[in-house]
Parts: structure tokens; C-alpha cells; sequence
């Protein structure tokens, strides 16, 4: 599927103005006044999180806001809730941003689905890729009570009737729904098929799963994790391609399905900003995955270290956009 080329940063999915106006007050404040005139990232830094609140992305700019204080990085950090649309309505507000290095945004493999998908008039060559930070992992969940004891008994009632059990996972073309897409046509079931429920983060997912909304949740490990320790959720299925230290769920692969896929988590800044900016960010960003408070992130929330930064992150992301996207057209997404 093409994503559309023109560059008129038209506003994807115009209702949703109110809400993404309040979410972005925030960036709206730093953007008034001087501009970009005496802008320091040092003293602050704005993270946009295009996605609801307990969501994946809102995790890790949450974990980066954490360290970048408790490591004296950075002295004031804020982060926003963009939510909608596997992160493109976020992604198309923050291309419209004027070059200020104190503004950021998570982004990662959720996004470059989301961009083919939905038809994104942006994407992330409308920004300054500054860091990859880290990968984690999918995670197919059912609730405790469920009949599912493990994923062969989920798929045989599928293969029966697919679009008889709804899969709730994040927006459209994102890891969760590529996945899904990719377990189901290892198994035998047409990606078409899918009864696949959408929403706009991780907290959402949760809600609809212990309401029996949908039978099966779909996001990473994390946004589970306390629930599935407590027993109120069953983990299935793991993305990771080996045994994962610290995650207690099998693997796919360790279930005779050949499925197998990371996401990875990162931080962009805004087009324009000169190349010192871009530099300086870079090196908070070092700073921040070299200090104790990081790595304390990356073991508490079972990360694996995948940190890219520059030029080199600029090449990660065209590569690993093509790669998203030939998944997307292969299972005719």
C-alpha cells in the first residue's frame, strides 16, 4: 500500500480538533512569545507522547522524563498526551512545529505502520530523528478466567471462526495489528479475516479485555505486566524471538509459530532545527542512556539497550520503514 507523497501536512481526522488542541497547551506555551530565540533544552524540554495515557509511548517518555531529572540532565521536562490514530494525528501536529529543540516526541515501529495505513500526509522525514532508545516486546494477553489456558487452544477456536473473537490492540498498522496480521497467517487464518478492535493505547486495551470486550489483548509486555503478576491476566504469547529475562510468558517461537517481532521505542525533535541543536540533543540523550537511573529503566521494564542516534538513526528509520511497510502490503493490510 503507497502512502500518499504529497507534503501539505493537511490535518488527518479534522474532529478530534478539541481534544488535540487541549492535549498540546503545553507545546503551544513553548512555542509563544520569543519563539525559538534563546531556546535551551537543558533548562527545558517538552515530550509529546502521540498516544493516550498508559499507553506504550507514554511509558517511555515518562521513563525518559524520570531519568533525564533524577540524572540532573535536564531541569524542567513536561510531557503531553497526543492521542489517535497509531500516533499520526500527534505526528501531523508535531510537523507543523516551528524548529524548537526544546520540543520532542516519542515515536517507534507503532507509528511507521500507522503512517502507511492510515495515509499519512507526514511522516517521520518530516522530523529530526535524534535517538533509538530501546526494544521491547509484544505480548498476546487473556484474562485470568479466560478458556484460552494457552495459545493453541486460541487458535484452534479461530481457525474455526476468525471473525468470531476480536482482537483489541493499538491503532491500525501498528506493532499490535502487524503482529496479529503475522500470527495469523503462520496459523492459517487470512490477515483479512481478523476481527481486530483498535484503540488508542494500552490502557484502553486493559478496559476492553477485563469488560470482555474483546478476547484478546495485544501490546507491549509493560502495559500488562502488573496485571498479569497479580493473576489477573494470562500471558500467552511472547514477541521475542529468544526467552526474555525477567518476562515469565513463552515465546511464540517456543510454541512451533514462527513469529517473531521487536518495537522499538525512540525520540524525534522537530524539521529545521540546525545541525548544534540536533547535536545537543543527541548528547542529552547519550547522557541520559549512559546514567544509573536508565539503566534501572531498561531493567525494571524488561528493555532491551538499542540506542541509534544521528545520521545512523536517520538510516535505521528509512530502512525500517520499508521493512514495515513490505509487512503491510504482504498481508494486504
Amino acid at each position: 500500500m503507497a502512502r500518499p507523497n504529497d507534503k501539505t501536512r493537511r490535518r488527518l481526522l479534522g474532529g478530534v480538533g478539541v481534544a488535540v488542541t487541549a492535549a498540546l497547551v503545553g507545546f503551544a506555551a513553548v512555542d509563544a512569545g520569543d519563539g525559538t530565540a534563546g531556546a535551551d533544552p537543558r533548562a527545558k524540554l517538552t515530550v509529546m507522547a502521540p498516544a493516550a495515557p498508559g499507553g506504550g509511548w507514554d511509558l517511555a517518555a515518562r521513563e525518559a522524563q524520570q531519568a533525564l531529572r533524577a540524572a540532573s540532565i535536564v531541569n524542567n521536562v513536561q510531557v503531553v498526551n497526543v492521542p489517535g490514530a497509531g500516533g499520526t494525528i500527534g505526528l501531523t501536529q508535531f510537523a507543523d512545529f516551528d524548529p524548537d529543540p526544546t520540543n520532542l516526541m516519542m515515536t517507534g515501529t507503532v507509528m511507521e505502520g500507522a503512517i502507511t495505513v492510515q495515509g499519512s500526509s507526514v511522516d517521520l522525514e518530516d522530523t529530526t530523528p535524534i535517538a533509538k532508545l530501546a526494544e521491547d516486546y509484544e505480548v498476546f494477553i487473556v484474562p485470568e478466567d479466560s478458556p484460552y489456558e494457552t495459545i493453541d487452544d486460541f487458535v484452534e477456536a479461530w481457525q474455526e471462526a476468525p471473525s468470531s473473537h476480536a482482537i483489541g490492540g493499538g491503532g491500525l498498522g501498528g506493532t499490535d495489528h502487524l503482529l496479529a496480521g503475522l500470527f495469523a497467517r503462520e496459523v492459517g487464518v487470512d490477515p483479512g479475516d481478523i476481527n481486530y478492535v483498535s484503540y488508542p493505547g494500552g490502557g484502553e486495551v486493559l478496559t476492553a479485555l477485563l469488560s470482555g470486550t474483546v478476547e484478546i489483548g495485544v501490546s507491549g509486555y509493560n502495559e500488562f505486566s502488573d496485571q498479569i503478576e497479580a493473576g489477573n491476566l494470562r500471558a500467552l504469547a511472547l514477541s521475542a524471538e529468544e526467552p526474555v529475562d525477567g518476562i515469565d510468558a513463552p515465546t511464540f517461537i517456543e510454541q512451533g509459530i514462527d513469529v517473531n517481532l521487536p518495537n522499538w521505542r525512540g525520540i524525534v525533535a522537530p524539521a529545521g532545527i540546525t545541525t548544534a541543536e540536533r547535536d545537543e540533543l543527541v548528547a542529552i540523550i547519550d547522557e541520559m542512556v549512559a546514567s544509573d537511573e536508565w539503566q534501572d529503566t531498561l531493567r525494571r521494564n524488561s528493555w532491551e539497550p538499542a540506542v541509534v542516534t544521528g545520521d545512523d538513526f536517520v538510516e535505521f528509520i528509512a530502512e525500517d520503514q520499508a521493512r514495515v511497510d513490505a509487512i503491510i502490503e504482504e498481508l494486504g493490510l
